[in-house]
């Protein structure tokens, strides 16, 4: 028979799984009787663990946040996975980068030795991309994300704006190293995007608020379609396909959501999109090799108005 601390870390896991457990089933699963279960259960909660008990015939035990944040268990594949999600929390722009990394030294001196092997083969070197914004304050990151999660109206300065902006918070997101606040501009009367960096949000917030339905349908795509300068959908506004005169495998790294097709050795089919026509033929061009375009005829308008300009450029006029 498992000791009683045994039994109790067992139990805890068990406990931090899912929500309810009947008091059958856990008694059942430890193979120990239901006193012997409350037992146990008294003695997480000296150490300060708090867990509610449900009362009847079907009454179980649920554990459930407290004043204080008690010892956790992790299996092997959550402690990696946490490991990871700290070493790469130092690019994420939340302010967090220090605090991650003493989490991450904390976790690292309690792992038994088998996983501080697997967790010292995965160091990951988190490189923040040039040009990043600097990091949120965590206290605006956090306030801007209760308001959202209590649908309240939302009162802030933003940028240079002369005057506080108010907006129903819907959704906080991270797009390349940067956060955003996606909203509904109660001013504009239309949904925006917000710098959560150049948020300074007023208190208290405004009234509770009904969800509105967000374009698109779910965040990915709204922010997708708005990064990519297409207020109706996902897709690019521009979109064109031409034939470039180089083999797949040296237009494959550079073709990024484009499609790109071999029609033999020498030759592949690109279809490649971007906010404008003239975007489309930058991205072409990049490849320094003869262009056949495929169409639309919008494409090859492009195509004659920048080589209009290249020539005067080159021509020095």
């Amino acid at each position: 028979m498992p000791s009683t601390s045994s039994r109790m870390l067992a139990l805890l896991s068990l406990l931090q799984s899912r929500r309810d457990w009947p008091g059958g089933v856990l008694a059942e699963r430890l193979d120990v009787s239901t006193r012997t279960v409350r037992r146990d259960v008294d003695r997480l909660r000296e150490l300060g663990y708090r867990i509610t008990t449900a009362k009847g015939p079907d009454g179980g035990y649920r554990l459930d946040a407290g004043a204080d944040l008690p010892p956790l268990l992790f299996d092997d594949d959550q402690a990696v996975a946490i490991t990871v999600a700290l070493q790469v929390a130092t690019t994420a722009g939340a302010g967090i980068g220090d605090d991650a990394l003493r989490a991450l030294g904390t976790l690292r001196q309690v792992m038994p030795s088998r996983l501080r092997h697997r967790i010292d083969a995965l160091t990951v070197e988190a490189v923040r991309a040039p040009g990043a914004a600097d990091d949120v304050d965590p206290a605006v990151l956090v306030a801007v994300g209760a308001a959202a999660r209590a649908r309240e109206v939302l009162r802030f300065d933003y940028g240079t704006d002369d005057a506080p902006r108010r907006a129903e918070p819907h959704h906080v997101a991270t797009w390349r190293g940067r956060w955003y606040l996606v909203a509904f501009d109660l001013d504009r009367h239309d949904w925006r995007t917000f710098r959560v960096d150049r948020i300074v949000p007023r208190t208290p917030n405004g009234p509770r608020f009904a969800p509105r339905e967000l374009p698109g349908g779910d965040v990915a795509a709204y922010l997708t379609g708005v990064f990519r300068g297409n207020a109706d959908g996902v897709g690019w506004p521009c979109t064109g396909e031409v034939v470039v005169g180089l083999p797949l495998g040296e237009v494959l790294p550079y073709v990024g959501d484009g499609v790109a097709v071999a029609l033999d050795d020498q030759r592949t089919r690109l279809t490649v999109g971007s906010w404008s026509w003239a975007g489309v033929v930058a991205s072409v061009l990049r490849y320094d090799a003869e262009i056949a375009v495929l169409g639309p005829d919008a494409l090859r308008e492009a195509f004659a108005r920048v080589g209009e300009r290249c020539g005067r450029a080159g021509r020095g006029t």
